[in-house]
């Protein structure tokens, strides 16, 4: 039988500008997506087409649920580098996957870019809810 690894397993930080943002904990859910384009092309006396891809890049999306205001800290400084107030901030995000049987895989996305940033309450019982999409030119899996 074969043990899969599960979300429990995956653990996440984010890095603004050197800083561990370790009080952001309530990370409900995570994907990063490595974005290929397929090329196709066809041409003269030939039958079919030719392929190729380009990779360009990183992209992915987190939500996370309230546990303190360090999570409108961190949309602040988004906010900030976006109007080129703080326009060398970086942001980092750093997963860890601990596999079943012990082996570790980090993957670590550097000065990763943020769009829209949806901050939702759906009713008196539920969490409150924030939105990250993210892109970046690359990956690093160590």
């Amino acid at each position: 039988m074969s043990v899969r690894l599960k979300g429990q397993d995956v653990s996440l930080l984010l890095v603004v500008n050197g800083t561990v943002q370790d009080t952001i904990t309530d990370i409900k859910s995570f994907e990063m997506t490595a974005d290929l384009e397929i090329k196709d092309e066809g041409y003269l006396g030939e039958k079919t087409n030719r392929k190729d891809d380009v990779f360009n890049g990183i992209s992915g999306r987190m939500e996370l649920h309230y546990e303190n205001a360090d999570v409108f800290n961190l949309a602040q400084s988004i906010i900030e580098r976006a109007k080129r107030r703080e326009p060398g901030t970086q942001i980092n995000i750093k997963a860890s996957l601990v596999f079943p049987g012990g082996d570790t895989k980090r993957v670590i996305i550097p000065d990763a870019y943020f769009g829209n940033i949806p901050m939702n309450f759906g009713s008196r019982t539920d969490y409150g809810t924030v939105g990250l999409e993210f892109k970046a030119s690359d990956w690093k899996p160590i």
